[in-house]
């Protein structure tokens, strides 16, 4: 009998290998091969020897190659071979860290999505510090099909033990069927939102609501965000943004779009125009925030920025990054520009004198100005006041 998780090499950072193998009528024994087992070899092996307890494994031979995993990555490597080893489907749940509680509106903004690897602890441990609104953690595309079971529970220890700084904590499952044994991992963790891949029909919306539904303990919702990335997808877009009322945001994915439609996804755009548009109309049409896909290119800043303007340009809220690299520029793509400040603090000062005043109407100069530009104006300065682009006493250093 043997089970092992985890992956080994000299490449190999901030990860490990475990084997678990029988040895039966001899004791237990852990042969850990470690860099820094000087210092951290003794709690490494106090975390083996829990293991193996809460398995009730006897007679057995853990073999450990540790490469810097920190406490939930080997946790979760662990976990995996015994679940291996023995059959068993217990869960080894850590409780959450006191950073980990916090809970987010649905309204929060999602300018910038960053993705994380579901498999690669490395990448999770310092994603928190590259100021992305939201970390998403991949059990899908990302994750090659016989790696799936550790991911998730790699995953689930990641929501539990990493500090994401206060950005939003999303996971992408898998698509249905499989997708909804994800949920019973990370649902119990003070998961944010739910990305439900590969999203054609309602049905499968609800299906995941439902399983939601009966694994959640907790008062706060689990949000929704589907992502669309086929034809039919598209057709369906509003029905699938109504689906649930935990829906905050509908996504589209152009790369299996494209795919779907036998193109090639270009710089140019014109192959997804429609569907975009069609996302964009639904998202808003659904009182929800609609996400742009991800853009591909993270060694130009300018052609990331440019991309992040043109979405926010066609009524997209925010825009997904495949590098840490991008979140910057695609948050500054998002925020409003200087020159929009400036022009909507005009507007709403306007707007706000003149109802002093009792005036009906607003005038800038010889220009009238309806009550949609106002509108408008006035979630520009918000957006600019949340994203610490004007101080709140703004209107005292306009005027001055």
């Amino acid at each position: 009998m043997k089970g092992s998780s985890g992956k080994r090499g000299d490449v190999v950072r901030a990860d490990c290998f475990v084997e678990v193998t029988s040895q039966s009528g001899s004791p237990n024994k852990i042969v850990l091969k470690s860099k820094v087992k000087a210092l951290f070899g003794k709690s490494i092996e106090e975390l083996v020897q829990k293991m193996l307890a809460f398995y009730e494994l006897n007679g057995v031979e853990v073999l450990v190659e540790d490469s810097g995993a920190l406490s939930f990555a080997l946790a979760a490597r662990l976990e995996h071979a015994f679940q291996k080893y023995s059959g068993s489907s217990k869960q080894f749940i850590f409780n959450l860290l006191p950073e980990n509680q916090y809970t987010i509106p649905g309204n929060r903004y999602r300018r910038s999505r960053l993705y994380i690897p579901g498999n690669n602890p490395k990448m999770m441990i310092n994603a928190g510090i590259y100021g992305s609104d939201a970390i998403i953690l991949d059990l899908e595309d990302s994750v090659s099909p016989e790696k799936k079971e550790e991911a998730r529970i790699l995953v689930r220890n990641a929501l539990c033990l990493i500090d994401f700084k206060g950005a939003e904590r999303m996971v992408r499952i898998n698509q249905l069927p499989a997708g909804l044994t994800d949920l019973e991992y990370i649902v119990p963790c003070n998961v944010h939102t739910v990305l439900i891949p590969k999203c054609e029909l309602p049905e499968q919306v609800i299906q995941v609501a439902e399983k939601i539904q009966q694994i959640s303990v907790s008062r706060n919702p689990v949000f929704l965000m589907p992502i669309i990335e086929s034809a039919l997808g598209v057709e369906n877009a509003y029905q699938i943004a109504t689906a649930s009322p935990n829906i905050v945001s509908l996504a589209i994915g152009l790369e299996d779009y494209t795919a779907d439609l036998g193109v090639q996804r270009t710089t140019p755009a014109t192959e997804s125009f429609y569907a975009r548009s069609r996302i964009v109309n639904a998202a808003h049409a659904a009182g929800i925030q609609p996400i742009d896909s991800v853009f591909s290119d993270f060694e130009n800043d300018e052609k990331v920025l440019n991309a992040a303007h043109e979405s926010k340009a066609m009524g997209f809220a925010g825009m997904g990054c495949i590098h840490p690299v991008q979140v910057e520029w695609v948050n500054r793509g998002f925020s409003p520009s200087e020159k929009e400040i400036k022009k909507a603090q005009k507007i709403v000062l306007a707007f706000e004198k003149a109802k002093k005043e009792g005036r009906a109407v607003v005038a800038i100069g010889s220009k009238m100005v309806d009550l949609p530009v106002v509108k408008r104006a006035l979630k520009t300065v918000n957006d600019a006041l949340a994203f610490g682009l004007i101080e709140k006493r703004w209107r005292v250093s306009y005027e001055n």
